[in-house]
């Protein structure tokens, strides 16, 4: 059994990252009379590298952890509209509602994160800010708290029953317990690049929009302070940014999309492009005895479905929800953390296989075309395409066999002096969900994610 110093203290649990998952997880657990301590070696408010857009399901996580209130003081405009574009065709549609909220709200993170943390102080979370943890204290194999840095160099350790490692994709928690290297990860296709600009536009601030042109993909979400967040995801190019390549693969990239420069007349870019490279998704080991990964540190999907902020939020508070009846019963509590992030597979890997055939950087395929096609004459087709997003269907709902024979045959009928495309595209959509069901048989079966090695002190 590891030492404990005479100065150690001791919690309930202890919180690594106060963002989205740490603040939903600290506050839930608060709730419900737990001790919890959260470090994060940020001071708020701070941003981070986001493209923050929160469908109505995630709205609803801020109202379940009642932060709803105080993410709406900051200003940011309620988009009650889904628009995309591309081949020419275009399709708008209302939000699904979820527990009412039928709206989506783009919140910059200097402002969302705040809310959060104030949320779980609120709540009775302890947040102590600019604190970094340096190790993870061992019993045998099982995490039983951290050891840290904080202000002026102060160095001290925390005992809890549970250690959460909601530090984000660059995780020490999960480099700390060994599971740091994903067990099921896919490239993205694209690179990220975005910028926000003072919206002159009246007839937009309400509208979630994207824009398909070629390989590139582009949207416009109105935000908060009277700003536009505008992204671009260009097809991935190798090799690192060098000065300046950031602005000009943004403005390239701008160029491409003609629909989204014109979104942008009249608009004043404020501030500096920021950049996302080398994107990959992925599954990490997200449990053990002592310590689960909710957030980024545990799994990612590329940005460009935006499902980031609410999984955080969701899989946080489940986290928190399954954990605090049991968590001084160490059998019981490994079983619910293991419960808790098979859960999460199981509901994730669907829209993260979907995420990622989005993330391919291509040019639409024939397919992909006659769905924009057929969307435009069905609202109730439209309406599911943006339920996905918002995750109230989910993909297999949309690819039916009776809605895939449908349009197949209509990508024919468009494509009948030279169906060849169609053909290859068609053989290609087939290999790629037999390796996606293999995946989801294989690595992402729910009920047995693949050990990780344990470090021990």
């Amino acid at each position: 059994m590891a030492d404990s110093p005479a100065t150690a203290e001791y919690a309930d649990v202890v919180v690594v990252g106060a963002r989205c998952a740490g603040s939903a997880t600290a506050a839930t657990l608060a709730r419900a009379g737990r001790h919890v301590v959260v470090l994060d070696s940020a001071r708020f408010p701070s941003d981070t590298l986001s493209t923050h857009l929160l469908w109505p399901a995630g709205v609803a996580e801020l109202s379940r952890l009642g932060a709803l209130g105080a993410v709406t003081d900051i200003g940011a405009p309620e988009l009650t509209h889904a628009f995309a574009a591309g081949a020419g065709n275009a399709i708008e549609t209302p939000f699904p509602e979820v527990d009412g909220i039928d709206y989506t709200l783009c919140v910059r993170r200097t402002g969302l994160d705040h809310a959060l943390v104030r949320t779980a102080v609120g709540a009775g979370a302890e947040v102590r800010e600019g604190y970094r943890v340096t190790e993870l204290v061992w019993d045998g194999d099982r995490c039983a708290g951290v050891r840290y840095t904080g202000p002026g160099d102060r160095t001290g350790e925390i005992r809890a029953a549970l250690v959460v490692g909601a530090d984000g994709r660059r995780s020490t928690v999960a480099r700390l317990a060994g599971a740091d290297v994903p067990y099921e990860s896919e490239p993205s296709g694209r690179d990220c690049y975005f910028a926000y600009w003072r919206d002159n536009s009246t007839d937009w601030r309400s509208t979630a929009a994207q824009w398909r042109e070629g390989a590139d993909l582009g949207t416009a979400f109105p935000c908060d302070d009277g700003l536009l967040l505008c992204l671009v995801q260009p097809p991935a190019e190798t090799g690192k940014l060098r000065p300046g390549d950031t602005e000009r693969r943004y403005a390239a990239a701008l160029d491409r999309i003609p629909p989204l420069r014109a979104r942008l007349r009249g608009c004043e870019q404020v501030g500096r492009v920021r950049s996302a490279t080398d994107i990959t998704s992925y599954f990490r080991r997200s449990s053990g005895p002592g310590w689960a990964l909710p957030g980024d540190s545990g799994h990612f999907k590329d940005p460009v479905t935006a499902q980031g902020i609410r999984d955080a939020l969701h899989y946080g508070r489940l986290l928190a929800e399954d954990v605090a009846p049991v968590l001084h019963d160490p059998p019981r509590l490994d079983r619910a953390v293991a419960a808790w992030e098979q859960r999460r597979v199981r509901e994730c890997r669907e829209i993260y296989h979907w995420t990622n055939r989005l993330a391919r950087g291509t040019a639409m395929s024939p397919l992909e075309v006659e769905l924009y096609r057929a969307a435009t004459a069905d609202p109730d087709l439209a309406a599911i395409t943006t339920a996905i997003f918002s995750r109230t269907m989910s993909p297999g709902e949309l690819y039916t066999p009776a809605r895939m024979a449908r349009l197949t045959a209509g990508a024919l009928w468009e494509h009948r002096r030279n169906p060849a495309p169609v053909l290859r595209d068609l053989v290609h959509e087939i290999t790629a969900t037999a390796r996606e069901f293999r995946t989801s048989c294989t690595t992402l079966r729910a009920d047995a994610p693949p050990a990780s090695p344990f470090a021990t002190a």
